[in-house]
């Protein structure tokens, strides 16, 4: 199995825990804190990649690291991921569990290309027009890129939406070379 789907497995068992609880934005930011914890630190990162190290010692550490200061629940999840040898997955299931929250809750990533920064009102104007448009609640990620000239390009997933002035001056070179 790739780490991607083994990843998303795990990601929807969190999930799962999370609704259980009712705390889906408190399993969200405890994994994905977690996950940016051992990305950060280089020896969290060796101590749970260790060979040497047991699991068992390891899911001990995560006890005393982790009782009271995150759901009995989340703790157990963790150590489970240690048992079976998934620890160093932890960021790809930060990642999954976001993707599935915000597929639940109907929100989608918009990543939003304009030519000059542009003002929070410009901005609620795109994300207004957009939701409208995909019929989910968008997070837009502003870019700017003076490339573009003007105008907006949008990337949902694997969707591109271009209304940027470069694309619409290359649109009508190529009517113009063509009428010739």
């Amino acid at each position: 199995m790739r780490d991607a789907t083994i990843a998303r497995n795990y990601a929807e068992a969190l999930l799962a825990l999370a609704r259980k609880a009712g705390d889906l934005d408190g399993f969200g930011a405890a994994i994905s804190g977690l996950a940016a914890a051992v990305a950060g630190e280089p020896r969290l990162t060796n101590f749970l990649a260790s060979p040497s190290v047991s699991a068992a010692d390891k899911s001990r550490l995560l006890e005393q690291a982790f009782a009271g200061k995150m759901p009995r629940v989340m703790v157990r999840f963790l150590q489970k991921l240690v048992d079976n040898r998934r620890q160093m997955l932890l960021s790809d299931i930060a990642t999954a569990y976001a993707t599935l929250v915000d597929e639940q809750e109907g929100r989608v990533h918009a990543q939003v290309t304009v030519a000059r920064q542009v003002t929070d009102a410009d901005t609620a104007a795109i994300v207004a027009r957009l939701s409208a448009t995909l019929g989910k609640q968008v997070v837009p990620h502003v870019l700017v890129n003076p490339a573009i000239l003007g105008g907006v390009v949008v990337k949902v997933g694997d969707t591109v939406m271009d209304g940027s002035v470069r694309k619409r001056l290359a649109t009508l070179r190529g009517r113009l070379l063509a009428a010739r």
